[in-house]
C-alpha cells in the first residue's frame, strides 16, 4: 500500500470524524408522564417498539407545534396519555446516540417536558405495540438506558 493512499484514507476518516463532532445535535422532545398515586409520585415508562427496552414517550420536533405541544402529542400517540397539565418549559434534558439505518450513530439531545396525567386511554395510535408501567422515579431510573434520563428520574 502506498504512503499516499494510506495518508488519503486517514484524511477522509479524519474529516468524517471531525464532521460528526462539529455538527449540531439532532433534537427530540420527550414527555415525562407523572401522577400522584397513594401519596407517591409515579412516572410512566413505555417499551420501545424495536428492542422492548424501557423509555419515556419521545419523538422529533413538529412543525407548527411548540415543544410542549409535541411532548403532549407523543404521550398520546405512544402511551395513550390524556394530560391534565403540560409544563411550558423543559424540566430537563439528556443525550443519547440514535443508530440510523446505515449503522451510523447520530447524537441526539432530548428536551424533557413534564406531563401530568389525568387518565390513560386503552385506545390510542400505538396500542398493542408497547407496554406501559407506572412506577416511582427511583424504580424507573435503573430501567432506562440513558444516564442523563436516569439522573433526571433520580432528581424527582
Amino acid at each position: 500500500m502506498s504512503r499516499h493512499f494510506t495518508s488519503r484514507v486517514f484524511n477522509v476518516f479524519g474529516d468524517y470524524a471531525l464532521s460528526m463532532l462539529q455538527r449540531p445535535r439532532a433534537l427530540q422532545i420527550a414527555a415525562l408522564c407523572q401522577r400522584m398515586h397513594e401519596g407517591q409520585r409515579q412516572v410512566l415508562l413505555i417499551t420501545s417498539r424495536g428492542s422492548g427496552r424501557w423509555i419515556i414517550p419521545k419523538g422529533w420536533t413538529m412543525r407548527g407545534k411548540t415543544a410542549a405541544q409535541a411532548a403532549e402529542i407523543e404521550a398520546w400517540e405512544e402511551a395513550g396519555v390524556c394530560p391534565s397539565n403540560v409544563g411550558g418549559e423543559a424540566i430537563g434534558s439528556y443525550t443519547y446516540h440514535k443508530v440510523k439505518r446505515g449503522g451510523l450513530p447520530v447524537p441526539v439531545e432530548v428536551l424533557v417536558y413534564g406531563v401530568w396525567v389525568r387518565s390513560l386511554s386503552d385506545d390510542f395510535p400505538e396500542v398493542g405495540q408497547r407496554k406501559r408501567a407506572w412506577m416511582t422515579p427511583q424504580e424507573a431510573a435503573p430501567l432506562v438506558a440513558e444516564p442523563g434520563l436516569q439522573d433526571l428520574l433520580r432528581s424527582l
